[in-house]
């Protein structure tokens, strides 16, 4: 297993992460992603440590903490062989308080994960989105406590615009407080909005992308095609799944099924694992967050490394999975002499 830098930072993490949002299945929307059990999960960590992948990445909110807890369960004992990433910030619990970016709710949840996950440190402790109506010194400095007082590690942050995170790079460096070296960005071959700003950012700022959902929120598993139904236990079933994510026309998706196709052909690999592949070879990538139900999916993922596309397989895949951009975007790659785009 590959390890590279997160970010500007002398963090090292390996190029796959474990996703623990299949853990627990606590409502109904994570029962569409998976039930996995803490026996379960205990099998499905040990072949991720087999295989190299030591980071596994939560959230307060997978199950209502559940993924925490099983995830906790699976690494009894060998805390010291693994990474842990997670995340707060959306609303858990009832009241006022018990959401957002504020001191209150941040100290709070992170003392609720580290008991639920059975540590006393985080290694990567990110935000899951962002609050505006928290002020970003409020955020930061609390996180920076966090740190001194030896509870995380290292901040990131997830699901922020270009100038959320600008900002709150701008705010750590005024007051020589930790600053963001992670942004869980969503980033695949069916959505690569995350190239027109944040890549850029992250390239200047030193800030690594940690990428959730790399096979399109599940359209890029291989099961769907033009004419092929979806699948009976994929989670674009469940409509309370896709009302969430991220939105795609159905003629794109096959559009860039069928370059995959073409390339798995020349290749031998399968379509997840190219996609996957095909993102490992992109700018400020760290680290990639693969899910699983089970033991062969999880294996098939592990085989997305080892390997790399060649020049002319990536611009296949960047040909068919290219989109007019929105403004400023176009008007700036007319300018190519004084704008060149971070890939491509």
């Amino acid at each position: 297993m590959e390890y590279r830098q997160l970010g500007r930072s002398g963090f090292k993490v390996p190029v796959l992460s474990f996703g623990t949002g299949t853990f627990g299945g606590g409502n109904e929307f994570f029962k569409a992603w998976g039930t996995t059990d803490a026996q379960g999960a205990t099998h499905l960590v040990d072949i991720c440590l087999d295989a190299g992948l030591t980071m596994f990445d939560s959230a307060d909110i997978y199950s209502n903490g559940l993924a925490e807890e099983v995830l906790g369960a699976a690494i009894k004992g060998r805390r010291d062989k693994v990474l842990i990433s997670t995340k707060a910030t959306f609303r858990f619990g009832d009241g006022p308080n018990n959401v957002g970016s504020s001191r209150f709710h941040l100290i709070q949840a992170c003392e609720g994960s580290l008991k639920r996950l059975g540590t006393d440190y985080i290694d990567l402790y990110q935000m899951h989105g962002f609050d505006a109506t928290t002020p970003v010194e409020e955020t930061l400095s609390a996180l920076d406590d966090l740190v001194r007082a030896g509870k995380i590690r290292y901040i990131g942050c997830s699901n922020f615009s270009g100038w959320h995170l600008m900002k709150s790079l701008a705010v750590s460096e005024r007051y020589g407080w930790a600053r963001h070296i992670a942004h869980q960005a969503y980033y695949s071959l069916i959505g690569r909005e995350y190239e027109w700003e944040l890549m850029p950012l992250g390239i200047d700022q030193g800030v690594g992308a940690v990428v959730w959902s790399p096979l399109g929120w599940g359209r890029l598993t291989g099961k769907i095609r033009r004419g092929t139904p979806i699948p009976a236990t994929s989670r674009l079933n469940s409509k309370v799944v896709t009302d969430i994510g991220p939105p795609v026309a159905d003629e794109y998706v096959y559009k860039v099924v069928d370059a995959l196709d073409a390339v798995a052909a020349e290749t031998g690999k399968s379509v997840p694992q190219i996609a996957l592949n095909w993102l490992l070879q992109r700018p400020t990538v760290a680290t990639l967050i693969i899910g699983a139900r089970n033991e062969e999916q999880l294996k098939q993922n592990l085989g997305a490394v080892g390997w790399n596309l060649t020049p002319a397989q990536v611009a296949t895949l960047d040909e068919a999975s290219k989109v007019t951009l929105a403004y400023p975007y176009w008007h700036q790659r007319g300018f190519g002499e004084r704008n060149p785009p971070p890939v491509g």
